[in-house]
């Protein structure tokens, strides 16, 4: 493992730089820092989401995935690593396919809403995309592998599946269903 910090304020990006995982520094606005801010973001979203009533099995995976963004920060911290390993992008399609299965078929677009918990899922579904976007810009210009990306593409539609789920479990006695878009559009051509 690498060093361990044992001071918070160094004062070293007081010139508006910060040091990567591999000892460069680079400017605060990069657009790798941005990336491991947006996946960092994500993580701590995550983060409020467990301090809600949640289902067993969904805090547990949400548990595991934020040990694997915090593997994808660190890899994005260290260019040229590789620690977020394609099984993890398996394992949320697995997870992705078992809660979807349990699902009715979706009759509308829903909004994001119902329960608390299903609300918060949406917002972390949310900070996933605007993670998948930084790394795809970071890509751009510089060497990001596609494990990376796949994972942050499946969790936020991952975390859409969960928001359903949330609302049906309704463990804080506000949901129960998905609360879909009232579209005047559609509802003229019915």
């Amino acid at each position: 493992m690498g060093n361990r910090l044992t001071q918070i304020a160094t004062r070293t990006g007081d010139d508006g730089t910060t040091g990567l995982g591999d000892g460069t520094r680079v400017r605060k606005d990069h657009l790798r820092v941005q990336a491991m801010g947006d996946v960092d973001e994500l993580n701590s979203q995550l983060g409020v989401l467990l301090a809600e009533p949640l289902p067993d099995e969904v805090r547990q995976l949400l548990r595991a995935i934020q040990h694997e963004l915090f593997d994808l920060g660190g890899e994005l911290s260290m260019p040229g690593s590789e620690l977020l390993q394609p099984e993890a992008v398996a394992r949320l399609d697995e997870a992705l396919a078992r809660h979807n299965a349990t699902l009715p078929r979706l009759k509308e677009f829903i909004l994001p809403g119902g329960t608390r918990s299903a609300a918060l899922a949406h917002v972390a579904r949310t900070l996933a995309r605007r993670a998948e976007r930084s790394v795809v810009a970071l890509g751009a210009v510089d060497a990001v592998r596609d494990t990376p990306r796949h994972y942050l593409n499946r969790l936020s539609d991952l975390l859409f599946v969960l928001a359903r789920v949330l609302n049906r479990a309704n463990l804080d006695g506000l949901g129960g269903d998905d609360v879909y878009w009232n579209s005047e559009r559609l509802k003229r051509q019915d």
